[in-house]
């Protein structure tokens, strides 16, 4: 009688814990939940295609070639990672996937702005990220470094040809000798290398409308979309002048290592394929 008491009692703890189980797994065991992020806002180049094409095509590829389906939690606008950190939130998995461009990463990726030592080259970012991409299949190297960061490189994306805005007005070069223009960093060097004088300020761009209304600031190298109706410099620097410092293909989307680990089999190609 002992026994059978004992069996019985072992029978509902079984029962017990097995419910517990299940009541502690996820109600859709076949979810993928994807963090994405970066420090720029959507209407941003890279950004957008990253929210308004890689998000939605990815999950309707996976939901219809797999039996998993697809939840992106979102973290653009700097609202997860600031322009400065995305990088090393992918590297430490506070997001799974990131956006960023190279030029905040210098010390970390010198090589990957090689498009930005060579200026004045296509203003076209289609032909710029072709470009870009032969150089990536030509030294395999690019892409490895990323490994020791525990990410994964799986796009390189273009943006508008660069020019130049300010608050004031110019005709040529000696006009600008003593006044503060704002960069990217590693974009400055085209007129700093030039010799022309001009008081270099690095910022990301979330932070330039502000510089520049206040005085920090008084112009910056910048692509038309951003001057114009994205972050509306326009406002405060009616001058664009076009020079044609080219269009630079220096933004990553990475994968942190871990999460892509955990990616199921059947998912990972499809990932590959849309980035």
């Amino acid at each position: 009688m002992k026994y059978l008491k004992n069996m019985k009692l072992a029978l509902a703890a079984g029962t017990i814990a097995g419910s517990m189980v299940a009541a502690s797994a996820p109600s859709v065991a076949d979810t993928i939940n994807i963090r994405i992020a970066s420090g720029h806002p959507p209407t941003v180049v890279y950004a957008g295609l990253m929210k308004n094409f890689f998000q939605p095509e990815l999950k309707k590829a996976i939901e219809a070639k797999t039996d998993h389906t697809v939840n992106f939690i979102e973290g653009y606008s700097g609202s997860i990672v600031k322009v400065f950190d995305t990088f090393e939130g992918v590297q430490n998995g506070v997001v799974d996937i990131g956006g960023f461009c190279y030029c905040f990463e210098a010390s970390k990726l010198p090589m990957h702005a090689f498009q930005i030592m060579l200026p004045f080259g296509t203003m076209d970012p289609v032909q710029s990220v072709a470009a870009a991409a032969e150089i990536y299949e030509k030294y395999p190297s690019l892409s490895e470094r990323f490994q020791g960061f525990d990410q994964t490189l799986i796009a390189i994306i273009g943006d508008g040809g660069y020019n130049l805005g300010t608050n004031f007005p110019w005709k040529k070069l000696e006009d600008l000798k003593g006044h503060k223009i704002l960069g990217a960093g590693l974009n400055l060097n085209w007129m700093e290398q030039a010799g022309i004088g001009i008081v270099p300020v690095t910022d990301g761009l979330p932070g330039w409308y502000q510089k520049i209304k206040t005085g920090v600031a008084e112009g910056g190298i910048m692509f038309p979309s951003a001057w114009g109706p994205v972050f509306k410099l326009h406002e405060v620097g009616k001058y664009y002048t076009t020079i044609g410092f080219g269009s630079i293909t220096w933004h990553g989307l990475t994968v942190n290592n871990r999460f892509w680990d955990r990616l199921p089999a059947d998912a990972k190609p499809i990932v590959q394929e849309v980035a």
